[in-house]
């Protein structure tokens, strides 16, 4: 499916056909530019970037890549290829054909679900709008760069479906999209995990590796949706997503090698004192930044997840690859319980426990970039290993909200935590220390000091390829 681009606003979802909607929307859009150029990447206007620009939603070839100033990015509206006779495949509608408008008496929650999903997308490009004034080369400033456009463009996949599918109350809340901003006082953004600072690097590379692997999980369950321009817009928001991640795994694997390399050379676990950031730093940045997004699942029992599940409106991740009748009523599935000072598992409902579900197989996916992070340490000789942390650590949601657990799992009373969370998680002193590493590199091919150089560049251009052009 191709794109129309001679349009005001690119789609493949025949916008000219609906002259409303497309009024709508284009009232919108002077907003959203406003908005970019207020709080998005600061001072970026005239950069020329070398950038990916979706043409098509046809898997085998859907980018296009070129020099692009920012504000001149086509964002648009891009749904996957629709499936012909698609059928609900889970919950009490199970069979029957999907919606293809909103059904009126879930209206309210699955609004819900496309607000709390847009919000994400704009909330997390705040957060790092000021990372490029510190880019540690060229080839990461352009993905930082690339990374924000496609958040732009799945806050417009979002806004689509609330002007197209939820009247006057859908435009309100577009507008919201546009009013919160990240640590606002006032209005801030809906999960505090995007309220959250992100002022170095090291937290841009923790935020795409785990912040955008629960994006990639909300979003897969919400691409099993009843409600097919969900499905279909959360499925071409997964294709470049992809990215996002890649950014993130490789991006702190270029720091953990970075700093092995200096260990090897100056014969030191200190690296801080020859500009590197030492692996122990990283373990808490790691811990930090898992255990907040552990948060942003909910609570492991939910009613609300088990009625977004029975609905059919969000399903489990890879839905149809579940061995059992994807109805749930009779099935248990199971969830921690702290009884003493130790945590058990037991059975519950597994529709109540559909957040604890997605949650379990986030905490797999994030464990395999540990496995690639620490074979770097160990195939340089380095005794230390990377972990994630204990699943009730550093968290303010649900069972563990009331309790602290060290990373590997003792349950601590409150004195002791506070005594001890410098240990465990960044403090002011290591913010400030990597704040004294961010300062940017801007000739092609050359990167600082405390990360390595990529194994190749992207689109198969040199590493030391002019990726961002100043002007």
């Amino acid at each position: 499916m191709s794109i129309d681009y001679q349009q005001k606003i690119p789609n493949n979802v025949n916008l000219a056909e609906d002259r409303r909607l497309q009024r709508a929307l284009e009232k919108w859009q002077p907003g959203y530019l406003d908005w970019w150029k207020g709080m998005g990447p600061a001072g970026t206007q005239d950069f020329d970037v070398y950038l990916r620009t979706a043409v098509s939603v046809d898997a085998k070839g859907w980018a296009h890549f070129g020099h692009v100033k920012m504000p001149d990015y086509r964002w648009g509206i891009f749904l996957a290829p629709s499936e012909e006779d698609r059928r609900i495949n889970f919950g009490i509608h199970k069979g029957d054909k999907a919606w293809q408008d909103v059904p009126g008496e879930y209206r309210a929650e699955l609004r819900r679900l496309i607000v709390t999903q847009g919000d994400t997308e704009p909330a997390s490009v705040e957060q790092q709008r000021e990372l490029g004034k510190t880019c540690p080369s060229l080839y990461d400033l352009r993905n930082l760069f690339q990374v924000h456009v496609e958040e732009g463009r799945h806050l417009w996949a979002m806004v689509y479906l609330l002007h197209a599918h939820f009247g006057r109350d859908g435009r309100e809340e577009a507008e919201g999209m546009l009013e919160r901003h990240a640590g606002d006082a006032d209005k801030p953004r809906i999960l505090q995990a995007f309220n959250e600072k992100t002022n170095d690097w090291l937290s841009f590379y923790m935020f795409t590796y785990f912040q955008d692997r629960d994006g990639k999980y909300q979003l897969a369950a919400l691409a099993e949706s009843g409600f097919d321009p969900l499905s279909r817009s959360c499925k071409f928001m997964l294709t470049e997503e992809a990215h996002h991640l890649f950014v993130g795994e490789t991006g702190v694997q270029r720091v953990v090698q970075r700093t092995c390399e200096l260990m090897r050379e100056h014969r030191t676990e200190d690296v801080r004192k020859v500009g590197g950031i030492d692996l122990p730093l990283i373990q808490k940045y790691i811990n930090f930044h898992y255990s907040i997004c552990l948060d942003l699942f909910g609570s492991e029992l939910s009613t609300n997840a088990a009625n977004y599940y029975s609905m059919g409106l969000k399903g489990r991740f890879l839905e149809t690859r579940q061995n059992d009748d994807h109805v749930l009523k009779d099935s248990a599935f199971l969830v921690p319980e702290v009884v003493g000072d130790t945590v058990h598992m037991v059975e519950a409902s597994a529709l109540n426990a559909m957040n604890e579900c997605l949650r379990a197989e986030y905490a797999k996916d994030s464990q395999r970039g540990m496995d690639r992070w620490n074979k770097v340490i160990r195939d340089a000789g380095i005794d230390f290993q990377l972990t994630l942390p204990h699943m009730g650590f550093n968290r303010s949601i649900g069972t563990f909200a009331e309790y602290h657990f060290t990373p590997d799992g003792k349950l601590l009373n409150e004195t002791e935590w506070m005594r001890r969370r410098d240990e465990w998680l960044p403090n002011e002193e290591d913010y400030a220390y990597v704040a004294t590493l961010m300062g940017a590199v801007t000739e092609p091919g050359k990167f600082a000091n405390w990360i390595a150089a990529p194994a190749r560049g992207i689109n198969n251009q040199p590493v030391d390829f002019e990726y961002v052009r100043f002007n």
